[in-house]
């Protein structure tokens, strides 16, 4: 009986560990050094219902506790991203000098400290070869449509090394989260920047030197995880593909796509093209930029109704929605 009674309380405490590990809080905390404004914000890119604001003083330790039950990447000052886990605790020392982050230390938990030492090696291999995030920065300075998609394979390639080398150290949902953002940046460029190139320095594509315009997606397969799908580019990404695909169906037939203009159709054409949980993140984004755009937001009511009614797959969503909508 003894040992029944002391088998039953191991089992007990067991219990209780694995209980408080599943709801431990997941930690940010940063030391920001240089800085010069009166505010620190840490934002969460996949809600908002996870933010905090403090004072600037310097050499103060600025510390937040919150729940969350998936990956989240935090922004800190709208310019350092960190990636967080459940139950992460990270501490990241920043170095201003100016206005631009000249240094970046992270400790706390081993495996936060892995992942985000390799999300700061791919985005610090993005600043080596100069990548561009935004792709009409790339027009302004006349960055050539074969030189971009060159950069974009490297960023790709770079990135897939960096992974690798990171094996057992990272956390699955983190490599997903990390190669998404690379893939959608890349892809994002190999399907818009010759057209967009096109049409502001008047070059045709086929003197861009980008090899068959139509053939640069051929080979790549599209994610479907989570992780992947709360990557912002990765989402951008989504939506040129439909369009890229379509436009590509209609050449083969000597035919030209016209992009959808009006929200609503956007809306039925995505429903159409995708399933599962990517229609679901693409009809999420596509939701949720309209209402932050502020107009007509009467029209887009239609949309949400029967975006929860059929094409929810994530409720999380959902409850974005109703918050911002209030």
């Amino acid at each position: 009986m003894t040992k029944k009674i002391i088998m039953a309380l191991g089992l007990l405490c067991l219990s209780s560990v694995v209980s408080f590990a599943q709801n431990k809080r997941t930690v940010l905390s940063a030391t920001i050094d240089g800085y010069k404004r009166d505010m620190v914000y840490f934002d969460c890119v996949q809600s908002p219902f996870i933010r905090q604001e403090f004072h600037a003083n310097p050499g103060e330790e600025h510390v937040y506790a919150f729940d969350t039950d998936r990956l989240v990447a935090m922004i800190v000052n709208g310019r350092t991203t960190v990636l967080l886990m459940p139950g992460d605790s990270l501490h990241v020392d920043i170095q201003y000098q100016g206005k631009q982050v000249n240094e970046l230390k992270f400790s706390g938990s081993k495996q936060a400290v892995a992942d985000n030492e390799l999300y700061a090696a791919v985005a610090a291999y993005r600043r080596s070869i100069r990548y561009k995030l935004q792709l009409l920065a790339c027009v302004v300075v006349d960055v050539k449509p074969a030189d971009r998609i060159n950069d974009s394979k490297k960023l790709l390639d770079q990135t897939r090394q960096l992974v690798a080398q990171s094996k057992g150290k990272v956390a699955a949902d983190v490599v997903n989260y990390v190669s998404a953002e690379s893939e959608g940046l890349a892809y994002i460029s190999f399907v818009e920047y010759p057209p967009m190139y096109e049409e502001t320095r008047k070059l045709p594509i086929a003197q861009q030197g980008v090899g068959d315009y139509w053939k640069l997606m051929d080979g790549t397969k599209l994610r479907g995880d989570m992780a992947s799908l709360s990557c912002p580019d990765y989402c951008s990404f989504l939506l040129l593909n439909m369009a890229y695909t379509k436009s590509k169906q209609a050449h083969e037939k000597g035919e030209t796509y016209q992009r959808p203009d009006k929200i609503e159709d956007m809306f039925e054409q995505l429903a159409a093209f995708y399933d599962g949980a990517c229609r679901d993140a693409v009809l999420y984004s596509i939701i949720t930029n309209y209402i932050q755009g502020g107009k007509d937001i009467e029209r887009i009511e239609p949309l949400i109704k029967q975006f929860k009614e059929k094409y929810c797959v994530d409720k999380r969503h959902a409850e974005i929605i109703d918050a911002i909508m209030q």
